[in-house]
């Protein structure tokens, strides 16, 4: 016997008293686990997620609607930005006080290979949900989020994360508020990978740099 018809046969004896017509949905699943750890206002859930990302490495700034744009321009001047990759419903006004004669802006096209996308300075995007105890942005590649490559290539990626309403205590909170047939991508501080020796490289699998900025009203 093989090594996969001895695994199909396991899997054939664990199925034996499972009905042919029964499918996932008909098998009730116990979900008295916990949903959140702790009591917390929405101030200290929002205290939480900042405290989570700053021990992930990403680069947390707080502002309100108003001081968003002004925010923005500085961080991609402080980067030496000279172009920036804009997702289709990025909301305009939050590059409303970037110079495009200074930052080019670069839609989020098809046409744009990785190797274009190698060549930009920075990224800005909305985000789907954050989940505070695990210190994770999530995005579903919706209309302010764009297309999932455009935030694993450039190097500098500004996120913006609209409070409260965008904050969440958990992960089951979050699974909630998400559709799985979309693409999902979890962001838990900037990339990084370690070697066996335990050496530390950012920027492999997406962004060296994460900048989130919480935005209030």
């Amino acid at each position: 016997m093989s090594s996969r018809d001895l695994v199909l046969a396991r899997v054939r004896r664990a199925l034996a008293d499972v009905p042919r017509t029964e499918r996932p949905s008909d098998a009730p699943v116990d979900r008295d686990y916990l949903r959140a750890h702790g009591d917390r206002t929405t101030e200290q859930t929002v205290d939480l997620l900042a405290e989570n990302l700053a021990d992930y490495r990403a680069i947390v700034h707080r502002t309100d609607a108003a001081g968003l744009p002004a925010l923005i321009a500085r961080l991609l001047a402080g980067r030496g930005a000279t172009s920036v990759v804009v997702p289709p419903g990025l909301p305009a006004e939050w590059l409303s006080a970037t110079d495009p004669a200074e930052v080019a802006r670069i839609p989020d096209t098809p046409e744009l290979t990785p190797h274009d996308l190698d060549a930009v300075s920075s990224v800005v995007t909305g985000c789907a949900v954050a989940t505070a105890e695990t210190g994770t942005v999530v995005l579903d590649a919706g209309p302010d989020q764009g297309r999932r490559r455009i935030t694993l290539v450039p190097d500098h990626h500004i996120c913006v994360i609209k409070v409260p309403e965008q904050v969440v205590d958990s992960v089951p909170q979050a699974l909630e508020r998400l559709a799985p047939e979309r693409p999902l991508t979890w962001i838990s501080g900037p990339s990084a990978t370690s070697d066996i020796e335990l050496d530390r490289v950012e920027g492999v699998h997406g962004p060296r740099t994460l900048e989130v900025v919480l935005v209030e009203g």
